[in-house]
């Protein structure tokens, strides 16, 4: 378990930060980014859990969870011995199976969402958003070459699409504010 008995170090302080192994890189690394991300995006989460109750902020108290966990993954280069704490498949199966059963009691759309609705919606479409921003940062990550587990990206295109699909659900039957092609030309 993780023990800290002091928040500042000055170790940042000339621009650079220490990775989960150890290695020290910029601030401004590409893995530093992606992992920023996700944090970003999990205080998204903490704010829409403000909005929340019930089974809803259950699920979201879980993906917090999980957003760490992402981030511990992201922070340790994938060195194949499987030591660090990774993304499991499990976790991107529960997201598919909590997605499919909102999706079960949502209407069809016919047209797409808005961010909005009501403060847990727009909340979670924030969220959302962030959600992609950190999977197309970890994608260049993955692209530049760097050792990232294919997990990670495929949790976080899980997780927005899981995010989206609770806004929805939070706004209700009628709280989904549609798009109108046009309508203000």
């Amino acid at each position: 378990m993780v023990k800290l008995t002091k928040i500042y170090t000055r170790g940042g302080d000339g621009g650079e930060t220490s990775l989960g192994d150890g290695a020290r890189v910029a601030k401004h690394d590409p893995r530093v980014a992606a992992y920023g991300a996700v944090d970003e995006a999990n205080a998204c989460v903490g704010i829409a859990r403000l909005y929340a109750d019930g089974d809803d902020d259950a699920l979201l108290a879980r993906i917090q969870n999980d957003l760490f966990d992402l981030g511990a993954d992201l922070c340790r280069p994938d060195d194949g011995k499987n030591e660090a704490l990774r993304i499991t498949q499990s976790q991107i199966d529960r997201l598919e199976s909590e997605i499919d059963a909102l999706n079960a009691q949502l209407a069809p759309l016919t047209s797409f969402v808005l961010p909005g609705g009501s403060k847990a919606g727009a909340h979670l479409h924030l969220a959302r958003t962030v959600v992609r921003r950190a999977e197309r940062l970890i994608s260049e990550l993955m692209a530049g070459g760097s050792t990232v587990n294919p997990l990670a990206l495929s949790y976080t295109n899980r997780l927005s699409d899981l995010l989206f699909q609770l806004s929805r659900h939070t706004n209700g039957t009628d709280g989904d504010v549609l798009w109108k092609p046009g309508d203000n030309a």
